[in-house]
């Protein structure tokens, strides 16, 4: 017989946490600042050390770029708040039911709010004595799903009774992304009035040194577009984008091609950003507005940017698949 006084014992649940990588609070310097800051701050993400780069993160970093991102933010942002968070939480409303009543399926950001540790408290709250973790990153960076998974980790330190963890491993090239990314991108050309000469997959850039050290993300990114143009069956430009700081990053670089593009006689283009989960401060605004004003202003005269999965019915049909493959023997599924 259960004591009147034992804890509520709930009945036991499967929980599902997708993660993407953060957001400010709002498009202003002060909020900016804050996430900049943690973000920044991460050993994953600036692999200098910390003595060595703190100073010059709070010394110059924080004093200048703030104000800068928070007029890139103010573009883009949406009655809903930010682009990344709102499209993120409609994945996870998306998924809801999914994959039998008994699996909650919640979302986190690694770097602001809602936070990982907040997420993973609340669903074991509510009685997921098993949780997939799964960053919503096609391609493995240390520097993406690594740190994700590192967050997780960190709060099964500080919890007695522990769930079961699972982690979502890169599905850079696996057939349900491929073909969401086939059927979005080919809806998205069919919708222009133009034909592109040139179609573009823009990568979120990486340092150099981060495929010395062993990190598979260029190869993964080099294998997304690969299978993606043959799904195509057209040519692909592969380049990366938001490149920081001094150090070599991976090439050939996004801005640098749409600037030499129209010299070239290519004056009509389309780009994608297949690594991107969601539409972000580095699609809509990088990508779909300076990208834009630096193709026209080189001579170019079509240019589009095609959005990313999002929560699309290709994309939110891909993530049931890999995530239900993933809480197999978990879960029944439906």
């Amino acid at each position: 017989m259960i004591p009147d006084d034992h804890p509520e014992v709930r009945a036991p649940k499967v929980g599902v946490l997708l993660i993407n990588l953060g957001t400010p609070n709002s498009p202003e310097p002060g909020a900016v600042r804050l996430y900049l800051k943690e973000f920044l701050s991460d050993p994953r993400v600036v692999e200098i050390p910390q003595l060595v780069w703190q100073p010059i993160l709070r010394g110059l970093v924080l004093t200048t770029r703030p104000r800068k991102s928070a007029r890139a933010y103010r573009q883009i942002w949406t009655e809903e708040g930010s682009p990344l968070a709102a499209i993120t939480a409609r994945q996870a409303r998306a998924l809801a039911g999914a994959f039998g009543e008994n699996v909650l399926v919640d979302h986190a950001m690694r770097y602001g709010k809602p936070a990982i540790r907040e997420r993973i408290e609340t669903l074991n709250a509510a009685g997921c004595e098993r949780i997939l973790i799964a960053p919503l990153y096609p391609q493995y960076c240390s520097a993406t799903t690594a740190t994700a998974n590192d967050e997780a980790f960190a709060q099964l330190r500080r919890m007695r009774w522990q769930p079961a963890v699972r982690t979502l491993p890169p599905y850079h090239d696996d057939p349900s992304y491929i073909a969401a990314l086939a059927r979005v991108t080919a809806d998205g050309l069919k919708a222009l009035d133009f034909q592109p000469q040139a179609l573009i997959a823009s990568f979120h850039g990486m340092p150099e040194r981060t495929l010395r050290l062993g990190d598979p993300y260029h190869c993964h990114c080099r294998k997304t577009a690969r299978l993606l143009a043959e799904a195509l069956g057209r040519e692909l430009t592969v380049t990366f984008q938001s490149r920081f700081g001094r150090s070599k990053w991976l090439e050939p670089a996004t801005d640098k091609i749409l600037a030499a593009l129209p010299a070239q006689g290519v004056k009509k283009v389309a780009i994608v950003a297949p690594g991107f989960a969601a539409d972000c401060l580095e699609t809509l605004e990088e990508l779909a507005i300076r990208g834009r004003e630096t193709f026209l202003t080189a001579g170019g005269t079509d240019f589009a940017y095609l959005p990313c999965l999002n929560d699309s019915p290709a994309g939110i049909d891909m993530l049931r698949s890999i995530i239900g493959r993933e809480l197999e023997g978990w879960q029944s599924r439906p």
